[in-house]
């Protein structure tokens, strides 16, 4: 199962990256968020735990990263796999931001109706709390 939304943003990729880049500060853009961090700095093979606002805390770790373009975080359970994949594409004025969920595993036909719903509702307000803040940010 695949959600994906965008949203277009009026700064470049690189404040987006920052942003990113402070995952102790996910949970300020990220409603789903309550706590994340990671053992080190935003670089494939980190490791670190994200506590979502409903549910319970999951590992995570970074298995991409592209700076001021994307970056990818994996979270395992036991028979569930979930893969959030950030894009940053340049614009005329801007950056296109992409973000896309892929949930999967054998507990999907359990928790893929759930999460699937709650995932498709959040996204479209994360990427607006992003916007927001990366564009404060990039007018400063």
């Amino acid at each position: 199962m695949q959600i994906e939304h965008k949203t277009t943003v009026l700064a470049p990729p690189s404040v987006l990256f920052h942003i990113y880049e402070d995952v102790s500060n996910w949970h300020v853009w990220d409603p789903d968020t309550k706590r994340a961090f990671l053992d080190g700095p935003l670089q494939v093979g980190a490791k670190g735990k994200l506590t979502p606002t409903k549910g319970n805390t999951v590992p995570m770790r970074i298995t991409e990263v592209t700076r001021d373009r994307s970056f990818t975080v994996e979270s395992k359970i036991p028979l569930f796999r979930m893969v959030f994949e950030h894009e940053l594409a340049p614009t005329n004025g801007g950056t296109e931001v992409v973000h896309r969920v892929t949930l999967s595993g054998p507990l999907l036909l359990i928790l893929g109706r759930m999460l699937g719903k709650q995932i498709d509702s959040g996204l479209p307000v994360t990427l607006k709390k992003l916007k927001q803040l990366a564009e404060a940010r990039s007018a400063a």
